[in-house]
C-alpha cells in the first residue's frame, strides 16, 4: 500500500514541477515517517500558491479517474482518489500556504496568503509543524524514513519533540489555544494517542484557556471525544481532560463522579477512577467505540443517588434508571445521532441486570426477560458487565468473571433453544383480530402481550401453534373485558 500512496506522492510532485508551484507534504504523515511508522493515510499538501488551482491541475493530469471537491472561499480542493484493494479511498487535500488571524468569539479566522513557515506555525503542534517537500519523493523506489528525515523542513524542533515524545506548541500555547480553542481536545487526544507527555507549559495553558472551549461545537467536541474513546487507552486522555478541567465543560457527568465519602467508617469507591478503568477494560475487549462510550457514561446517575443506609452503608438505588435519563441530555448537547443515544441509553439503563441475575439465581425467564430487552445489544451488554469489575481483590475478580461466563453459556443456550434474536409474538396483531372478530384497539395488543409474557415466563413455548392454543384459552376473559369497558364508557356517556 505504501507503493501506491509513493506514485501518488510522484504525480503530485510532476504537477508541481509542469505549474511551477512549491509543493509540500505537512502534517501527520511527516510525523509517522519521522516515527517510522506506517504512512498509510490521507496526505496533506501546501502549495506556496493557490491550493484550489493546484487540486485543479492534478486532477487533469490524473484525467479526472477521481473525484475532485473544490472549496473556492478557502483556496482548498480535496481529491479522492478511487478505491482499490491495494488503496482504499486515499484523499488528498491541497491548502495553499496562509496565515490566520481569529476573532475571541468564533474558530473561524480571517485568511491570508503567507509563506510555507507562517503556515507551519499556525498548526497545532510541532510533531505536526514540519514538511517535506514533494520533490523528495521523485526517483525513489520506496519510502524510506531514514532518506526523507534529511530533507525534512522543521522550524519548531518537532523531531526533537518526536524524540522526547513531548506535545508542545509552535508558538506560545496561549495563542495557539486561544485561537483555536479545539486544540486543547487535540492536545488531549494526541497524548493518549501516541503516548506522548503534555510539555507542563502547554498543559498549564490548557486550564488557562479552558472555559475558551465553549465556542466549540457540540459537533467538534463529539468528534474529538470519539477518537479519545478510539485510543488504546483513552484513560490517559480523560485524566487529563480532569486535571485540566476540560471535562468539567464538556462533560460535567462524568467530572461530579469523583471523591469518596467517609461515613462511620463507611467508604465507597471513587466512581471517577472506576469509570476510566472500565473504559480501558471495554477498549481490552471490543473495538465498539460506541461501547466504550456506554462505558464512559454507565454511572453518572451515582451522584444523585448517592445515600448512607445504616447498617448497610453506601448505596446508589437505582441509579442505572437516573443516568438513563441523564444520556438524553447529555446526547442533546453533545449533537450524538438518534439511534447512538438510544444505544447508550439502553446500556446505561439495563448494565446492572446481570449482576442482579447472578445474585438472584439464574432462571431461564429472567434470561429471556434480558435478551428480549436487550435484542442486538445483548453481547455488549455482557462485555460492558465484565468491564464493570475493577476490584483489585483477585479471588473476587476470578469469582465473578466465572459468574459471567455461566451467565454468558445460559444465554447462549437460551438464545439457541427459544429462537429469541427477533422476538415478537408468533401469533400476530392481524391474525389475532381476525381470530377473536376485534377491531385495532388496545384489547388486541392485550393479547399480544399476554402470549408474549407466557413465551417469556416458560409457560409455552416460542411457537407459532403452542401461541395459537394459548390464545384460544385467554381470549374470552379479554374480550369480556373489552365489553365491560365499552358498557362502562357508554353509560357513562349516556348520564344526564
Amino acid at each position: 500500500m505504501e507503493q501506491n500512496v509513493l506514485e501518488v506522492l510522484k504525480k503530485i510532485n510532476a504537477v508541481s514541477k509542469k505549474i511551477k508551484t512549491p509543493a509540500y507534504v505537512v502534517g501527520g504523515f511527516v510525523r509517522d515517517c519521522v516515527m517510522g511508522k506506517s504512512t498509510n493515510k490521507d496526505i496533506d499538501i501546501v502549495v506556496e500558491g493557490s491550493g484550489l488551482g493546484f487540486g485543479q491541475a492534478f486532477d487533469v493530469a490524473l484525467k479526472q479517474t477521481g473525484s475532485l471537491v473544490e472549496f473556492p472561499d478557502f483556496d482548498t480542493a480535496r481529491y479522492v482518489l478511487p478505491s482499490s484493494e491495494e488503496l482504499p479511498g486515499l484523499v488528498v487535500e491541497f491548502a495553499g500556504a496562509r496565515s490566520e488571524q481569529y476573532h475571541p468569539t468564533t474558530r473561524k479566522p480571517v485568511v491570508e496568503k503567507a509563506n510555507l513557515q507562517a503556515d507551519l506555525s499556525r498548526r497545532d503542534f510541532t510533531v505536526n509543524a514540519m514538511a517535506i517537500p514533494v520533490a523528495a519523493f521523485a526517483g525513489r523506489a520506496q519510502l524510506t524514513p531514514e532518506k526523507l528525515i534529511k530533507k525534512i523542513i522543521d522550524p519548531f524542533n518537532g523531531q526533537q519533540d518526536l524524540t522526547d515524545r513531548l506535545l508542545c506548541t509552535p508558538l506560545e500555547p496561549d495563542v495557539t489555544f486561544s485561537d483555536d480553542p479545539l486544540r486543547m481536545l487535540r492536545a488531549v487526544r494526541f497524548a493518549a494517542q501516541l503516548h506522548f507527555a503534555i510539555d507542563p507549559g502547554v498543559l498549564k495553558a490548557i486550564h488557562h484557556n479552558r472555559e475558551r472551549i465553549k465556542i466549540i461545537s457540540g459537533e467538534r467536541v463529539q468528534e474529538e471525544l470519539l477518537r479519545l474513546l478510539g485510543t488504546d487507552e483513552p484513560s490517559i486522555g480523560f485524566i487529563l481532560l480532569f486535571q485540566s478541567g476540560l471535562l468539567d465543560l464538556i462533560l460535567p457527568e462524568i467530572s461530579a463522579l469523583d471523591g469518596v465519602e467517609d461515613m462511620y467508617g463507611h467508604q465507597h469507591k471513587n466512581n471517577l477512577i472506576h469509570t476510566f478503568k472500565v473504559v480501558d477494560n471495554i477498549a481490552g475487549r471490543s473495538e465498539n467505540i460506541w461501547l466504550r462510550f456506554a462505558g464512559l457514561l454507565h454511572d453518572i446517575g451515582k451522584p444523585a443517588t448517592k445515600r448512607f443506609v445504616s447498617k448497610i452503608g453506601w448505596t446508589f438505588h437505582a441509579h442505572e434508571h437516573v443516568g438513563r435519563k441523564m444520556v438524553f441530555a447529555l446526547a442533546k448537547r453533545l449533537r450524538l445521532s438518534r439511534d447512538h443515544t438510544d444505544y447508550l441509553a439502553k446500556l446505561v439503563r439495563w448494565h446492572m441486570q446481570p449482576i442482579a441475575l447472578m445474585d438472584e439465581g439464574v432462571t431461564d425467564s429472567a434470561v429471556r426477560r434480558l435478551i428480549v430487552s436487550l435484542g442486538e445489544e445483548i453481547n455488549d451488554l455482557l462485555i460492558l458487565g465484565r468491564s464493570d469489575i475493577t476490584t483489585g481483590n483477585p479471588a473476587k475478580k476470578e469469582r465473578r468473571l466465572k459468574n459471567y461466563e455461566g451467565l454468558e453459556s445460559r444465554v447462549a443456550e437460551v438464545i439457541e433453544k427459544d429462537k429469541l434474536r427477533a422476538f415478537q409474538s408468533p401469533l400476530r396483531g392481524e391474525e389475532i383480530m381476525a381470530l377473536a372478530g376485534l377491531k385495532p384497539g388496545p384489547t388486541v395488543g392485550k393479547i399480544k402481550e399476554a402470549i408474549e409474557e407466557a413465551i417469556l415466563d416458560g409457560i409455552i413455548p416460542n411457537e407459532y401453534e403452542p401461541a395459537k392454543e394459548y390464545f384460544a384459552r385467554i381470549k374470552d376473559q379479554y374480550l369480556a373485558e373489552a365489553a365491560e369497558w365499552e358498557r362502562l364508557t357508554f353509560s357513562i356517556d349516556k348520564t344526564p
